[in-house]
């Protein structure tokens, strides 16, 4: 395989989504270069961009408090590290005082072990998702089979790929077909993503411009910024962590009940504080609404369509709280034949070609998933970038803003940067120089004491920091911190 070119930046995509000129020469210096994985992707790159522009965000935002600008760097190699999640990017301590690896959770292991490409009877490729108990009993229903790979391999051979995606979709389970890339542009939703920008930033509603509130972190571009993230697993909790480490005050909004994947809530709650309410409870759903009233951003990563059923839509927040920003991360998108489905990193993989692409590359031409979550982080990222956008929008002209982001559209944005061919002697992971670099120590956390891979954007007056160890959930009163 060649090295493709790569056909539009991923940083000039972006900048042109933004209000004002391109930063000024010197603001930005992106360093490093691919590959860090066994990837033809440019893993590192294209998160790098991404962390570049929402740094530029968050610099415009700081200009609006200061008159001032600062310098910025992101490094690719470190930008990539990001998306390994808890591998290796999570050291606990032992008894003996030396840092290691965080072990796999089972859970994850079990989920890992299902959520492949398995072949089906008409010679293609559908992946289905197992993640969470309730949704691995959904597909498991839908295919009749136990849960372990040989039992979940014979059941999808049974079936025609098309049909099989059809009838997850309709159990309200999740997966999808293994497309290439061709295949996914001229699918029908592959064409209405195209016709998207990958951050979506739409107007819905009328306020007067509001100045940027004050803060007890002084003049970082967030302070004071209030952010409830009721988001779980990965795309939507690094949204907010993304705004937590530009000093916002994150607060996290489950149920006790709601299933969680711990390492994943260890790895993307650093810097904000957690809160129990149920809100299909009336006291608690009053309470939500009264954190809401008065809150800047409000971060949702459920299937679409279901917050609205509990007035909690984009809509109903904007009559709610004027001047509002909401942010919905999915799998699939704003609209589309597929509008209405849920998904995840692995299903975005298989649908839009980037599971096909990494198998061509890497394993004999059979679908393979990237090394990495990449498609959680990156959309994430994405969701930072435009969520400080429409900050931005708010402090000059007012309004409410709707920010709609997907696992399928930051996999495409990542196709379109192009491949790279030297990725075979790859070595997976940082240098223990380069995660020191980086690393932030977490003592006495409710999962020991931590060494984690902190944040790498560096910003020469306001570097992204957290502020707080990652709390235990549910461990903090739901109300806001004084301003």
């Amino acid at each position: 395989m060649s090295t493709t070119p790569r056909k539009a930046g991923a940083f000039d995509e972006l900048m042109a989504l933004r209000d004002g000129p391109r930063p000024a020469a010197g603001e930005v210096t992106i360093t490093g270069s691919d590959p860090l994985f066994a990837s033809p992707f440019r893993i590192g790159g294209t998160l790098a961009d991404a962390l570049a522009a929402r740094a530029v965000a968050a610099n415009d935002l700081w200009q609006l408090r200061t008159g001032r600008r600062q310098r910025i760097a992101v490094d690719v190699r470190a930008a990539a590290a990001t998306a390994l999640g808890g591998e290796d990017m999570t050291l606990v301590r032992g008894a003996d005082g030396a840092y290691r690896p965080a072990p796999l959770s089972p859970d994850v292991e079990h989920m890992v072990s299902l959520t492949q490409p398995w072949q089906t009877a008409d010679d293609r490729w559908f992946l289905p998702h197992f993640n969470l108990a309730h949704l691995e009993r959904r597909v498991l229903e839908v295919l009749h089979c136990d849960p372990t790979p040989a039992s979940v391999r014979a059941a999808v051979r049974r079936w025609k790929a098309d049909d099989l995606e059809e009838a997850v979709a309709a159990a309200e389970a999740c997966g999808g077909v293994v497309r290439m890339p061709e295949e996914w542009r001229a699918h029908p939703h592959g064409v209405h993503l195209a016709s998207r920008p990958v951050v979506e930033i739409t107007k819905i509603g009328g306020s007067a411009p509001e100045p940027l509130p004050g803060g007890a972190r002084g003049t970082e571009p967030l302070s004071g910024v209030r952010v409830l993230d009721l988001t779980r697993i990965l795309a939507g909790p690094t949204a907010a962590i993304s705004l937590a480490e530009h000093g916002a005050d994150v607060l996290m909004v489950t149920a006790p009940q709601l299933p969680q994947v711990p390492p994943f809530v260890r790895d993307t709650s650093h810097g904000k504080r957690s809160t129990y309410l149920d809100y299909t409870k009336a006291e608690e759903a009053a309470r939500l609404r009264a954190l809401a009233a008065v809150a800047d951003v409000f971060v949702e990563g459920y299937r679409p369509h279901h917050m609205e059923a509990h007035g909690y839509g984009p809509d109903d927040l904007a009559e709610l709280r004027p001047g509002v920003v909401y942010v919905s991360v999915n799998c699939f998108g704003s609209g589309g034949p597929f509008g209405a489905r849920a998904g995840w990193d692995q299903v975005a993989q298989a649908v839009t070609g980037t599971c096909a692409v990494q198998g061509d590359a890497t394993n004999d031409g059979r679908p393979q998933l990237t090394p990495v979550y990449l498609c959680d982080f990156l959309t994430g990222f994405l969701a930072g970038y435009g969520t400080l956008l429409a900050l931005a929008r708010r402090a000059r002209e007012g309004g409410s803003y709707h920010v709609q982001v997907s696992l399928c559209q930051s996999a495409t944005f990542l196709q379109r940067q192009g491949l790279v061919d030297d990725f075979a002697g790859a070595p997976g992971r940082l240098t223990t120089d380069e995660f020191e670099r980086y690393a932030v120590t977490d003592d006495g956390t409710v999962y020991g004491d931590l060494k984690s891979l902190g944040p790498v954007i560096r910003m020469s007056e306001t570097p992204p920091s957290w502020s707080k160890t990652t709390p235990r959930l549910g461990s903090s009163r739901p109300e806001w911190l004084p301003r």
